[in-house]
């Protein structure tokens, strides 16, 4: 659910968010319209806007763990964290975390990729939302539902900041909720 159905609509934290996105043609091949956060992260009312309304969003849902996927969704997971009062786990790429891991495999729209986690970093009966910046097919937050369920997590929902409308079937997050800030940007929106 786009976070304007839920009360939001017409709030101007999310037009500020969506404005301060910015759209990278062809990148990283052509015909992908890539969508930047990194400019949302340089205006601080904006950033804190975004981690605002995730706070929000979950501060009163019990969640003791926020897993950020790598890299973006550690750039707001770790805040949304520390205002909740949870501990934040990242879900990593491949041969970053040493120690003991567990790893799953999912496809992307432009290839294949692997999330990992810390055994004994996720507790069972641990409840849990991931946080990522962008969803378009859903494999990144399927493949991190899988890791924490796996580790005895209770996923409540996922939240995105930028999404697009297709993902509203949420075919592959295994009926989890999804909680998306904005759709993304077309060039001309620039």
């Amino acid at each position: 659910m786009f976070a304007a159905e839920n009360g939001l609509k017409g709030d101007p934290r999310l037009q500020g968010i969506s404005q301060a996105i910015r759209v990278v043609p062809d990148f990283p091949k052509p015909g992908i319209m890539f969508q930047d956060i990194t400019t949302l992260l340089l205006n601080h009312k904006v950033f804190k806007d975004t981690v605002d309304i995730f706070v929000d969003r979950y501060k009163d849902m019990d969640i003791s763990v926020v897993a950020g996927i790598e890299a973006r969704g550690f750039m707001f997971g770790p805040s949304v964290a520390l205002a909740i009062g949870a501990k934040f786990v990242p879900l990593r790429k491949p041969g970053k975390l040493p120690g003991k891991i567990i790893s799953e495999s999912y496809e992307l729209e432009y290839g294949k990729d692997c999330l990992e986690i810390h055994v004994g970093a996720v507790q069972q009966g641990d409840k849990a939302v991931v946080i990522d910046d962008l969803v378009a097919t859903g494999g990144t937050l399927s493949a991190a539902i899988k890791l924490l369920e796996r580790m005895g997590a209770e996923v409540i929902e996922c939240g995105c900041v930028i999404g697009v409308p297709e993902v509203k079937g949420q075919i592959r997050l295994k009926g989890k909720p999804l909680y998306i800030l904005v759709e993304p940007r077309e060039l001309e929106d620039c």
